[in-house]
């Protein structure tokens, strides 16, 4: 198990069912300091992880009093970060389906290349619902459209590594990027501010419900508002267009 003054795993949690204490376990058996931020769940998950850490110093609960949104879990989350010194973050669900044992191999190379925000490239294995595999495709064709083509493997993955400075500055001047449309969002306008991408193959696994696994994704809404999310990312690639041409010949 590796420790870090700068960089520490960020799990955001809402409902998540029985996985999120294996999740937990398995990131703090990788590294330390592990943060969660509860938001605002009703099923009793946020006593168990107070209860777990008050036992173990390097795992932090944050509780959160109602539901925001992935997105603004990670904003307070990486806001109390920042106050604490930390200057980047790995971001992993709570559900199972991220693989805690390359944690470590991504804050090395995250360590090695500060600038960089270090994403996932999911690996899915045979089980992956189909629906859910082929739909991404149209959000990462819009996110290489949106960036100019500036490497993002995947736009969905949510395990990968901020640097929380450009992070944080981008969220609190947006009023976007608060819930599922988090991930897509952060790394199009981390790609605007000049964060460059690095990809790192990852294993994805979906539980189903008998194996304990917790979705919240609902294909219309979640649809509907990704498909709002990019309306919005496109008028402003069309505003940005010239300064990211520029980037990308003359850097």
């Amino acid at each position: 198990m590796q420790q870090s003054a700068s960089h520490l795993v960020l799990i955001p949690s809402y409902n998540p069912g029985e996985k999120v204490y294996e999740t937990v376990r398995a990131a703090r058996a990788q590294w330390a300091p592990v943060w969660v931020v509860v938001d605002g769940s009703t099923d009793g998950s946020a006593e168990k992880l107070q209860e777990m850490a008050r036992s173990d110093s390097d795992l932090h609960v944050m509780v959160l009093p109602q539901n925001q949104g992935k997105g603004a879990a990670i904003l307070a989350g990486i806001a109390a970060a920042a106050k604490q010194g930390y200057t980047h973050a790995l971001t992993m669900d709570s559900d199972g389906q991220h693989p805690a044992q390359l944690i470590p191999e991504f804050m090395r190379v995250s360590q090695a290349q500060p600038d960089r925000m270090v994403l996932g490239k999911p690996v899915f294995d045979a089980d992956a619902p189909r629906l859910r595999v082929n739909g991404r495709k149209v959000s990462n064709s819009w996110a290489a459209l949106e960036t100019l083509w500036m490497g993002v493997g995947d736009s969905l993955y949510g395990f990968r590594v901020y640097p929380i400075g450009p992070l944080r500055k981008i969220m609190l001047h947006n009023r976007w990027m608060r819930r599922f449309d988090f991930d897509p969002e952060a790394v199009v306008r981390l790609c605007w501010a000049g964060v460059k991408p690095v990809n790192i193959d990852a294993p994805v696994r979906y539980y189903t419900a008998e194996e304990g696994g917790v979705s919240h994704f609902k294909y219309v809404r979640d649809n509907v508002l990704l498909s709002w999310m990019h309306s919005r990312l496109l008028l402003g690639f069309l505003l940005r267009l010239p300064m990211l041409i520029w980037r990308r010949l003359f850097h």
